[in-house]
């Protein structure tokens, strides 16, 4: 029971899906008034220059979003349905802006977040199953797998670094990530729950921070008790070329992308295996082709108090690989690898290798506790500038039905400051870093 409520809540900070109240459910229409609101408090003892921070001193904001509005579904007498969804998203930062340099502070913004339609097939097509067809367009979310490669368009700038011509705010929001849509899309989802099934997809981007990225692709799946094995190919199809010119990315026009990935129990109770292996082919010689991949392995001792959970995962990127739109999935360090190296400090899922250590354990139904280990070595071409290690101790509360509170507290230590090449600014130090989320579901 509370590992399905605890992994909601988490699930809830980057899920296409709000919280719903339904205002109308008669002879097969209805209609869901959809609300979250998220909001956190944060402090860094250090700040990092890889945005528009210059000086050392540590930083103290805080973000917020509330996303707003309705979704609907009308099923037919034949079984097949169609949905549509409109939300509206309201966010900000305020503060000193994030400890990275990526907001200001001053960011606000209410804009249009999902708009969507889509048709299930229902029973219609009975060699894929109930809904074994499931085409939808729009502006939505859109993940694979657990998200190492895509889950959502979820990289939430503000007005740090707009200028000469550049506007790279979203609203601000940066750490929670509040816009996760894409802005256009289409999308076939072939089968069922078991067995075979694929997804066919074209997504455009109207991100600036990823150069207003298009992608398409396909992603199989083969899912069985013991497991999903994953392939996809995702292909590069056009970018802005104005910012793409300006963060590296005109590679991205004609990239391609192919995954290969495992996730499951391999039918052993308690036991969890995950694994993905990346080869990536970049679409001009402005950046060198690219791989990457992990394995994980973790055990539940179901049997002892508290039932603890230990995981051990390692991960390789190559300089040339391009990590694309890979985003917060099953929890802390999925695929934020720490909270201050993912977010403010570095590396971010290219050109490093990957040690992490999770544990876990649930003292209550309503409350989970964690710690996370992870060493970052022979980053940046292997010079090692962006070196480090970092423990982050977290729980996750359900405080009452409409109030979840998740506070975490890291200890970072980079190996060198950026006077010597890193990121962190003024020295070496360790830094204290300190969050706490608030999740209100309606």
């Amino acid at each position: 029971m509370q590992k399905t409520i605890l992994a909601a809540a988490i699930a809830t900070l980057v899920s296409a899906q709000v919280s719903a109240y339904n205002l109308y459910n008669e002879q097969g229409t209805e209609l869901n008034l959809d609300i979250e609101a998220v909001f956190g408090v944060f402090t860094s003892g250090e700040n990092y220059g890889l945005g528009a921070k210059t000086e050392a001193g540590g930083s103290d904001w805080q973000e917020g979003y509330i996303k707003y509005g309705f979704s609907g579904s009308h099923a037919y007498d034949s079984g097949a349905s169609v949905y549509a969804g409109l939300n509206l998203i309201s966010s900000g930062t305020w503060g000193d802006g994030d400890a990275g340099g990526f907001t200001s502070g001053d960011e606000s913004d209410t804009d249009l977040e999902d708009a969507y339609i889509g048709w299930r097939s229902g029973n219609l097509i009975s060699g894929l199953g109930e809904n074994g067809l499931d085409i939808s367009f729009g502006r939505q979310n859109f993940s694979i797998g657990d998200g190492f490669l895509i889950n959502g368009d979820s990289l939430n700038l503000g007005d740090a670094l707009n200028g000469g011509g550049y506007d790279f705010d979203r609203g601000g929001a940066y750490w929670l990530a509040a816009r996760k849509a894409f802005d256009r899309t289409a999308i076939a989802r072939i089968g069922g729950s078991e067995g075979l099934r694929a997804d066919l997809f074209w997504i455009e981007s109207d991100n600036p921070a990823q150069a207003m990225t298009e992608l398409a692709g396909v992603n199989a799946e083969y899912v069985m008790p013991e497991g999903t094995v994953g392939l996809a190919y995702i292909e590069g199809l056009d970018v802005n070329d104005k910012y793409a010119q300006a963060l590296g990315y005109t590679h991205r026009d004609g990239q391609q992308t192919l995954s290969l990935r495992y996730q499951g129990n391999a039918g052993i109770e308690n036991l969890f295996l995950s694994g993905e292996v990346v080869t990536q082919d970049q679409g001009d010689n402005t950046r060198e082709d690219g791989d990457a991949w992990y394995v994980e392995a973790g055990w539940t001792f179901a049997d002892l108090p508290w039932s603890p959970s230990v995981n051990y995962r390692y991960a390789t990127f190559d300089e040339g690989f391009d990590p694309l739109f890979f985003g917060f999935s099953r929890g802390y360090g999925t695929w934020f690898q720490g909270e201050v190296a993912a977010n403010y400090a570095g590396p971010f899922n290219s050109d490093t290798d990957v040690h992490h250590i999770g544990v876990k354990a649930a003292p209550t139904e309503m409350l989970s506790i964690g710690a996370l280990f992870f060493d970052f070595n022979d980053s940046v071409g292997g010079s090692g500038a962006l070196d480090g290690q970092e423990i982050d101790l977290y729980a996750e509360w359900v405080v009452t039905p409409n109030l979840i509170i998740s506070p975490l507290i890291g200890f970072y230590s980079p190996d060198n400051s950026l006077a010597d090449g890193g990121s962190q600014i003024g020295s070496d130090d360790t830094n204290v870093y300190g969050q706490v989320i608030a999740i209100v579901p309606f």
